[in-house]
């Protein structure tokens, strides 16, 4: 989909607060609410929006402990690799997982209450998923940057 300088606006804006009414954000953009609920519509369908969400305060719902673990897989193969996915796609302590190039396999984002916590999560679901032959975790000492908006230009 090829986006043009009004849909670029609209996600500008939406990214900075999905909210927004429809009549506040054509008022924004310069045109009409119809064509503005139309054009979302359509950033929506084609999946350029992928959907909306509330960002929760980590520290206020008990999960201010944040690890970065690299996992490293005993094989790289396909059925490896997709049984990996499927299994880490089950831990709601994993905010996000990447499959990324260098010495390990995956990167994950996770949260939990604490160090405690943490262990358990390692001991109990993740070095018992079939395959996984090494986890580096990095524990995060602050948050410098967090940012979910993308820049489009």
């Amino acid at each position: 989909m090829k986006l043009d300088n009004t849909d670029k606006k609209i996600l500008e804006i939406l990214q900075d607060d999905a909210r927004i009414t429809n009549l506040e954000l054509a008022n924004r953009i310069g045109i009409s609410p119809p064509a503005t609920l139309e054009r979302v519509k359509r950033l929506e369908i084609n999946g350029v929006i992928k959907k909306y969400v509330a960002l929760v305060d980590p520290a206020k719902v008990s999960k201010g402990t944040f690890a970065l673990v690299s996992v490293a897989l005993m094989i790289h193969q396909i059925p490896s690799i997709d049984s990996f996915t499927k299994q880490i796609n089950k831990l709601e302590e994993v905010l996000e997982c990447y499959h990324i190039t260098g010495s390990d396999d995956f990167m994950l984002k996770i949260a939990v209450e604490n160090i405690e916590q943490y262990e358990k999560f390692i001991l109990n679901k993740l070095t018992k998923i079939k395959g996984v032959s090494k986890v580096t975790t990095n524990i995060v000492l602050s948050t410098v940057k967090f940012n979910t908006k993308i820049h489009i230009e």
